[in-house]
């Protein structure tokens, strides 16, 4: 039996008549509330996880744009709360409105961001923060929604069996937290891999829209006026169709976009389980690019230029056995296996489908000179901070540590001070260690950090850089609209832990294409006029990039 309808709340006018009876049970009204809320809770916790990883891939440092959505959203969810307080008295009616708002907003959020990004990104002026808007927007938009379904929601179960108001915080707040853990989990380990980041968050939109529908036009049908039904059907309807449609134009759309940010040579594009990479050109004479997470990698008009001055200078001496940590691509393998005397060449790389692609694509695997080929060329697929805590035997004459810039969140704990300890454990007497430091022109203040940090690891160091590198296009942490802030160098620093190490060519080898003795004297120089003073060296708890 269903109990009587407590009175109205105060400043709300008086009832004629109770709310019409549920089509179930109390206590099965009270599940199906809660399971709303469950999967309602998960959704929302989708949407938030999107934006962080879309956004940390468009515009990289992941600890910023995660900053950015959660403190917007949750705020947004406290005016939201306040706002719906309104709506008490149509809990149901506002409640499917409002799911269906949150399906449309969330389940669309990340194409509209990445379209953004892809076609405005790169204009200027205003347009160049045109993604940074939106993502506040959408995390201001999605926060007030979700934060909106807290006082309908206690409404709802309140309908279905008055209850205490600490039992029903208390249910609704369990049902909520279970569901985020879901949401959360099911993103990383199911959604991103399988469905990817655009066709995952329409799918999440289109469970909410079902969610929110199935349980107002079922449970609580009778709370709404033959209109409201039909209106909301034909809301829930319209959101479905929506979604659908998006999810259908998904591949097409991500073609287009892809085009508009990296051009028309797009020739591959693989979702590994650690990142994106896109090849670009590598036919018909165009350079190969190589882009991961959308962050230009390897320029095919001057990797040999950065390779050279990353591997060289480190080969004067003995060198024997070399490790080259990151290098997936395997040009920097390539340039240490110019030398005859090389014996063993370890590639510690996070991605094992980027060492796959360098290996079987004829234009990166002619590019690094099929290097994989080589049996004196070892990989091991791992991140390359915990292989170093676990090799401690294991002793180089060479240590190459080609990483991605230190402004990257993710390569924040590759360039700290306890990684460059381990890595200095790593070395034989007499070693060398070098360091690929970010541009020296466009962020002095970085390549002067990873130096201090060398530094503190208890290493001698010869900082150095190369100038010629192209001003085209670049994404991620480089991405500027102003084409004279993009960077045109490559900053460098060699490292030693008995001596500093000579900053010279190994006067045994073939010459160079690129880089000369006398060339790499004088960006010494010029990379030392560059000094910022008071650098501070930068640790796992203390990051300083």
């Amino acid at each position: 039996m269903i109990e009587a309808p407590a009175p109205a709340p105060s400043g709300a006018p008086p009832s004629r008549r109770g709310p019409a009876p549920l089509p179930v049970r109390p206590d099965t009204g009270r599940f199906l509330v809660l399971a709303c809320v469950f999967v309602c809770a998960a959704c929302g916790l989708v949407y938030e996880l999107e934006l962080v990883a879309l956004a940390s891939y468009l515009m990289g440092d992941s600890v910023t744009q995660a900053s950015v959505v959660l403190s917007v959203m949750v705020f947004a969810m406290g005016i939201g709360s306040l706002a719906a307080k309104r709506l008490r008295r149509f809990a149901a009616a506002g409640f499917g409105a409002l799911e269906a708002a949150l399906a449309l907003v969330g389940g669309c959020s990340a194409m509209a961001l990445y379209a953004v990004f892809a076609w405005t990104g790169a204009w200027g002026g205003l347009w160049a923060d045109g993604p940074r808007v939106l993502l506040v927007a959408f995390s201001l938009a999605i926060g007030l929604l979700i934060g909106a379904e807290v006082p309908l929601l206690m409404e709802l179960i309140q309908r279905v069996r008055r209850q205490d108001a600490g039992g029903a915080v208390a249910d609704l707040f369990a049902a909520d937290y279970v569901g985020a853990l879901v949401g959360g989990l099911a993103f990383p380990f199911l959604l991103l891999p399988f469905l990817g980041q655009l066709t995952s968050s329409l799918l999440t939109g289109a469970v909410n829209v079902v969610a929110g529908a199935a349980l107002v036009l079922g449970l609580f049908r009778r709370d709404l006026t033959c209109r409201a039904r039909c209106l909301l059907l034909v809301a829930d309807i319209t959101v479905l169709g929506v979604l659908a449609s998006a999810a259908v134009l998904v591949d097409d759309f991500e073609r287009a976009s892809r085009q508009a940010v990296y051009g028309d040579g797009v020739r591959v594009a693989v979702q590994t389980g650690v990142q994106e990479i896109v090849l670009t050109g590598g036919a018909d004479g165009r350079p190969l690019d190589l882009y991961l997470d959308g962050r230009l990698r390897v320029g095919g008009r001057e990797e040999r230029r950065y390779h050279e001055a990353l591997v060289h200078p480190a080969m004067n001496g003995p060198h024997a056995r070399v490790l080259i940590l990151g290098g997936g691509d395997g040009l920097a393998a390539r340039e240490a296996l110019a030398h005859p005397d090389v014996r063993r060449v370890d590639v510690v790389d996070l991605d094992p489908g980027l060492v796959r692609l360098a290996r079987t694509d004829p234009a990166l695997s002619g590019l690094n000179g099929h290097a994989y080929g080589d049996p004196r060329v070892h990989v091991t697929a791992a991140d390359a901070f915990q292989w170093l805590r676990e090799t401690s035997a294991a002793t180089y004459d060479v240590v190459v540590a080609d990483l991605p810039d230190p402004g990257i969140t993710a390569s924040t704990k590759l360039y700290s001070q306890e990684f460059y300890g381990l890595a200095r454990r790593a070395l034989a007497p007499g070693g060398r260690l070098v360091v690929h430091a970010g541009p020296v022109a466009t962020r002095p203040r970085v390549f002067w950090t990873v130096e201090a940090t060398l530094r503190a690891a208890g290493l001698r160091t010869a900082p150095y850089r190369v100038d010629g590198r192209a001003t085209g296009f670049t994404v991620g942490p480089d991405r500027t609209a102003d084409a004279a802030r993009a960077p045109r160098d490559w900053g460098f620093v060699l490292a030693a832990a008995d001596a500093r190490p000579p900053l010279r060519l190994d006067p045994h080898e073939r010459p160079l294409r690129t880089l000369t003795q006398a060339a790499l004297t004088s960006d010494a120089r010029a990379a030392e006029g560059t000094r910022v003073t008071g650098a501070r060296a930068s640790t796992l708890v203390h990051p300083r990039y």
